[in-house]
Parts: C-alpha cells; structure tokens; sequence
C-alpha cells in the first residue's frame, strides 16, 4: 500500500468514527437531558455592562461571604484578575468559609495543576465540568458548560456574560474596552439559582447536596418577575422559537456571535414578514476566527427582509440578550448561535418587569449609537478572501 493511499484510507476511517462518534453522543444525550425551568417568580436585580465596576461589586461581595461561596465559570484565565479572583477564594476559605468552584475544562484550560492543587490545599472544593471522556471523545470534547453564576450565602446571585480574565476588564489592548451584560440578584428567586448550581456540581463533582437547607435559606421576594431557563442540547433552539413567535412588534437581539439554525432564521424572516421590527446588534471585530464571516449568509437574508443589523464599535460586544415587544428580556450566558442552540449547557432568565425593561431598552439604545449600521452594500462588495473565509465558515458553522 503507498503512502498516498495509506493516508487516505486513515483520513477516511478518521472522518467515519468522528461523525458515529458525534451522532452516537448526540443520541444519547438527547435521550437523557430533562427540561428545567422556574415557574415565574420574584427577585431585585441589577445589571453591569462593564467588567471593572462588576468585578469590584462582586470581589466586594465574595469577601464578605459569611458562609459559603458557590462559583460556577465557563472560563478562567492565568492573569492577574484571575489571581485575585483565586486569593479571595483561597482566603475565605482559610478563614472557614465553604468555597465551592467548578471551571469548564476546556474553557478554563489554564487553569493549571498547580492552581487547582493550591486551590484545594486551602480548602477550597474544586472540580472541572465537561471533562473529555469515552465512549464519545469527539462529542464530549464538545460539549461545553458555558453557564456563568455565582451565589454567596444563598443570599446573592450572579449570572451573566462575563468570565475571569484581563479583556473582561478592558486590560486586553486588541480587544478594547469589553462591553457585556451581567446580572445581579438578590430576594427569593437566589433560592432557584442555588438549586442550578448544585444540580450541575452533583454531576461534575459527584455530591449530593441539593437537598440541604442550609443553602436556602428564607428570603422575601423581590420586585422583579423573572424566570430561569438552564439549557442543553437542543432546549436553547425551542426556546428562541417560542420567543420569536410571541413577537408582535419589535425584537431586539444582541449577541457576539450571530449564527442561527434554519429553523430560527425562517422564523425570524416569518416574523419580519407579519411586521415585527427586528434589530441585531453584533461586534465590528470579531474575537474568534471565521465566526464573523459564519453571520454573513444568515444576516445579508435578514437585511434584504427588511431587518436592521448594527455592528458595535466602541470596543468588543459581547453581551447576549434579547428583547420582544418590550415585554420580555432574556439575559444570560447563550449567545444566538449554534454551539449555544445545540452543544453547550447555557442559562439564561426571562424578566418581566417594565421598569427593568425599559432600563435595558435605555443600555440597547446607547450600544445602538455607539453602533454603525451593516448595509448590503457593505456585505455584497467584492472580497475573494472574505467569500473564501464564507465558504469555509458555512461548512463548520456548527462548531463555532
């Protein structure tokens, strides 16, 4: 047998086991994931849109946690907010307080032995989720936790886009101020955001403490209508439908990475059609290679429908939200892609409220202006490189 024909043969029998390893996977999780969410129910909440005043307020809290810490991250860099963000684990546990911290194991690759055996020796209970392991490699190499939440006490909830790292904090000079949107919770409906964690610590880190009450305790509702919305598989892409379809008037969505399945993109171009006024808001400069070019094919077929898409300029966007009618706010960790639609576990929560509403209408508005629109013209200009980057990024949109 020649080289040449050796070589094709392996490359064959490679690109066979990884499409029955990744069907196989996706069959299986298919057939144990469950559907979870809260009823409606009630919180006071904040929102930060930039990372230096929301990691002062939250280092803040975690160092005047009492009881217990529970952190949950889809990346942790090795840099000097990461550093920090490790010292006041490490020293509230030192001084007795149960500290809790699950990393996704891709995501938080440099998150070395070193630290984590640091981590452990000063009490802190670690654990990565999403570990690569067999029968399915491929798919589980995958599979992403891409959840972000904090509770402190069982009194104080975080959840939103940002991780822990220098560009969160705008000290990354490439990516330039990092704009995002990160709640913070309090009132009863942290009751809920605990239970999450705890879910997802039981399956990573192997314990069972779901049940105990002394990580809810009793809190009065807040002012706030809210619901939370855990997904995996292929929850996330009902879910938009759902929401799509509610929509009477307008619909806002803001996300880094804008690649939707077909069944969502005809849904939004249906949308257009009965008359809703769709806007998306999307980065000028993309962080990760070809997912920019992966948006084009979908976005050029929304603009010629007649909807409006806004590229940011005034720094990286990387917030995820969505607004229908002003009615309903969805803010969380999905971005409107398909890794989000398909293979990461997300979190995100529906509000209500109109008075919050109108507060993250008011935040949309100023990225809006900071924002210069994507026309046609724009899209449809001769580039051989950027049609070549096109093709390639359709091909693997999925994985992006």
């Amino acid at each position: 047998m020649t080289f040449a024909l050796f070589s094709s043969v392996l490359i064959f029998l490679i690109i066979i086991w990884l499409v029955l390893d990744f069907n196989l996977g996706r069959k299986m999780h298919l057939s144990i994931v469950s559907r979870r969410e809260t009823a409606i129910i009630h919180g006071n909440f904040d929102i930060f849109t930039h990372g230096k005043k929301l990691f002062a307020d939250y280092f803040h809290e975690l160092r005047n946690a009492k009881k217990h810490i529970h952190v949950l991250f889809y990346i942790v860099k090795d840099d000097a907010i990461s550093q920090e963000f490790f010292s006041i684990l490490k020293e509230k546990a030192r001084a007795g307080v149960e500290v809790r911290l699950l990393v996704d194991r891709l995501g938080s690759w440099k998150v070395k032995k070193i630290a984590v055996k640091a981590l452990r020796e000063a009490g802190i209970q670690f654990a990565f989720s999403n570990t690569i392991k067999p029968p399915f490699l491929f798919y589980s190499s995958q599979i992403r936790n891409h959840r972000k939440i904090t509770i402190i006490d069982g009194e104080i909830g975080y959840l939103g886009g940002f991780n822990v790292g220098k560009e969160y904090i705008d000290e990354e000079p490439s990516m330039g101020i990092w704009r995002d949107y990160h709640l913070k919770i309090t009132g009863r409906s942290v009751n809920y955001l605990q239970s999450e964690f705890l879910i997802d610590w039981h399956e990573y880190a192997g314990e069972y403490i779901i049940g105990n009450p002394a990580y809810f305790p009793m809190l009065a509702d807040g002012e706030v209508r809210h619901q939370f919305v855990p997904t995996e598989a292929q929850q996330l892409e009902e879910n938009y439908l759902r929401l799509i379809q509610r929509a009477d008037q307008s619909m806002i969505i803001g996300t880094p990475y804008f690649v939707p399945c077909t069944k969502i993109l005809n849904e939004l171009l249906a949308a257009i059609k009965r008359g809703v006024h769709v806007s998306i808001i999307v980065p000028f400069a993309a962080d990760h290679l070809l997912v920019q070019e992966a948006s084009y094919r979908y976005l050029r077929k929304l603009i010629s429908a007649g909807a409006e898409v806004y590229q940011y300029k005034k720094g990286f966007y990387h917030a995820k939200t969505l607004v229908i009618d002003d009615k309903l706010c969805d803010i969380g960790t999905a971005n409107f892609d398909k890794r989000s639609m398909y293979l990461n576990k997300e979190i995100n929560c529906y509000i209500y409220d109109p008075a919050f509403i109108q507060r993250l209408m008011d935040i949309l508005k100023k990225d809006i202006d900071d924002s210069e629109p994507l026309t046609l013209a724009i899209l449809n200009k001769p580039n051989p490189v950027r049609s070549i980057k096109e093709s390639i990024a359709t091909a693997v949109s999925y994985f992006l």
